[in-house]
């Protein structure tokens, strides 16, 4: 096909757009006898003089390809490539997401990670994390037995309608609560930080206690009542959040914001490119916090729990 424009979409208004062609290969042949054709994905950087550049995605530091328009059979846009921490794997990002948790025990089970804690109650701290197989045999007795012989009830961290979903579900585990799925959440930390508001909420004082690993956030009034705090933690280049909560009573003012805002820049300082959080699916609330940060889901899960 020749021309300054090829079918199913593609021309001059695909320039700086992710997109995918089908292209011969002059002179060569496939294996039919036909004329040999090859796929390029990747950003097209100008189309123009008879001439499609694309900078192939497997390739980015490489030369880019000069495609003549005459050899494109076909083409199409396609969404632009998900960033490098989206592709993260969800049972990584849990367990990067550990470092919130500092008194946890963990055991392996395979892949699977079974989580104890003798400090906190908390579900993610008290259940066994299982988002991908665990290449063991006898896993579920395994996870049973664990938790039975520490007098708790197990439970199972699963990706909906996953296999590890479905294995527990066979053995008759149910919704662990009536809470909805919880949302893991992910933004770079440069993006959070330009989308903070510059103004301070007035009549507050703000305070981190810890160390270069975890730290509160605290809020207060001059009087010393607490009305807002928060807890981050920072691993490899990773901080995350949990526990932001602000008195009802002072709703409104910005102060969970505040919080982000101090903790955001406590993790910038020892070097963290990507930030996280876990929030309740119906928390709508606590969405409109995040959103407005750029937070983007990266997975969900649930807890199952046995009968």
């Amino acid at each position: 096909m020749s021309g300054e424009q090829v079918a199913q979409g593609l021309g001059p208004h695909v320039v700086g757009v992710r997109i995918v062609v089908r292209r011969v290969l002059p002179g060569e042949r496939g294996p039919t006898g036909g004329p040999a054709m090859t796929d390029l994905l990747g950003t097209c950087l100008s189309w123009g003089d008879g001439v499609c550049v694309v900078q192939p995605d497997s390739a980015p530091g490489l030369e880019p390809v000069r495609v003549p328009i005459a050899d494109i059979v076909s083409g199409k846009p396609v969404p632009p490539r998900p960033s490098l921490r989206l592709r993260v794997e969800p049972q990584a990002a849990q367990v990067r997401a550990l470092a919130l948790w500092p008194g946890l025990e963990t055991e392996a089970l395979g892949s699977w990670l079974l989580r104890r804690s003798a400090e906190s109650t908390a579900r993610r701290a008290n259940s066994v994390l299982a988002m991908a197989p665990s290449g063991v045999p006898g896993d579920y007795e395994s996870v049973v037995a664990f938790y039975e012989g520490h007098g708790q009830r197990p439970i199972a961290a699963v990706l909906p309608g996953s296999a590890e979903d479905d294995l527990f579900r066979s053995h008759g585990w149910v919704l662990e609560s009536h809470d909805a799925d919880t949302v893991f959440e992910i933004v770079s930390v440069a993006q959070a930080r330009r989308s903070l508001p510059r103004a301070v909420p007035a009549g507050v004082d703000v305070s981190l206690e810890g160390d270069d690993r975890l730290v509160t956030a605290s809020v207060r009034t001059p009087e010393g009542r607490l009305v807002a705090s928060g807890v981050a933690a920072y691993d490899e280049d990773w901080v995350g959040f949990r526990g932001i909560e602000v008195d009802p009573a002072e709703r409104g003012r910005g102060l969970g914001l505040l919080v982000m805002a101090e903790l955001l820049e406590w993790g910038a300082e020892r070097g963290a490119t990507t930030a996280y959080l876990q929030v309740l699916g119906d928390n709508t609330r606590a969405f409109s916090l995040y959103d407005g940060l750029g937070f983007v889901p990266h997975h969900r899960y649930r807890y199952l729990a046995a009968p």
